[in-house]
C-alpha cells in the first residue's frame, strides 16, 4: 500500500458506499470522509433556515457561514453534532436537491480536495472519482438492485421509528436514481477506471475484503 492515498467509492443511493468506506478506512487506518453526510448537512441547515433552493443570494451567504468538519466519525455542521437529524428520509430529499446547486456543489468539493491534499482518505459519494479525485489512486462504483437498495434502506429507517412503506422508499430511491443520473452539474456516473461492484447478495465482509485486495 502506498504511503499516501486517495481511496474513491462512488455508486448510487443504498449501494453500501458508507459503510464499505467505513470499514475499509477503519482497515487501513485511514480518515474517512462522508460527502453525503456533507450534503444532508447542509440540506438539513437550508430547511432549518428556510432558504429556497432558488434564492442564490441567500444560499450563498448562508454557505459563507457554514463550517463542516468530521470528528472521531461524527459530523460537526458549526460546531455541533448533527450526525442523527440529518438521517431522516426528509433530509435525504433535501441532500439530492441541494447537491444539484452549484454553491452548494462549489463550497464542499473545495473542502473535500482540501482533505485529499494533506492526508490519505477515502472519500464515498455521487461524483468523486468523475470530479472531487480525478487523481485518486483508487477508484470504486458499488451498485446494487433498486429493489436491495430499498430494503436495506426502509430496514435502516424502521430502526429508527420512522413509519414508511417500502414501496415509498422504493419510489423515493428510484427518483433519487433518476435526479443523480440526469442532473447537468456532475450526473453520477461510472468513472472509465473504476472497478465496478455489485454488491447484491453480498455481505459487508465480502465487499470490504474485495476493495482491500485490490488496494493491497
Amino acid at each position: 500500500m502506498k504511503d499516501m492515498l486517495r481511496i474513491a467509492i462512488d455508486g448510487p443511493s443504498g449501494a453500501g458506499k458508507s459503510t464499505i468506506a467505513k470499514e475499509v478506512a477503519k482497515k487501513l487506518g485511514i480518515d474517512y470522509i462522508d460527502t453525503g453526510a456533507m450534503y444532508r448537512a447542509v440540506g438539513y441547515k437550508m430547511k432549518r433556515d428556510g432558504i429556497a433552493a432558488d434564492d442564490e443570494a441567500a444560499l450563498r451567504a448562508m454557505l459563507d457561514d457554514t463550517d463542516i468538519d468530521f470528528v472521531r466519525g461524527d459530523i460537526i455542521l458549526d460546531g455541533a453534532v448533527v450526525n442523527d437529524v440529518i438521517r431522516t428520509s426528509e433530509i435525504s430529499k433535501m441532500a439530492s436537491v441541494c447537491s444539484a446547486l452549484l454553491p452548494v456543489r462549489e463550497k464542499l468539493v473545495e473542502i473535500q480536495r482540501g482533505m485529499g491534499s494533506r492526508k490519505s482518505v477515502i472519500m464515498d459519494g455521487r461524483d468523486i472519482a468523475t470530479n472531487v479525485l480525478k487523481d485518486a489512486e483508487y477508484k470504486f462504483f458499488l451498485t446494487a438492485s433498486a429493489a436491495e437498495r430499498a430494503e436495506r434502506r426502509h430496514k435502516e429507517l424502521c430502526e429508527k421509528g420512522e413509519t414508511i412503506t417500502f414501496e415509498a422508499v422504493l419510489n423515493d430511491i428510484e427518483k433519487r436514481d433518476h435526479n443523480d443520473m440526469t442532473r447537468k452539474l456532475n450526473p453520477l456516473r461510472k468513472a472509465e477506471d473504476a472497478i465496478e461492484v455489485d454488491t447484491t447478495g453480498l455481505s459487508i465482509e465480502e465487499v470490504v475484503a474485495f476493495v482491500l485486495k485490490e488496494i493491497r
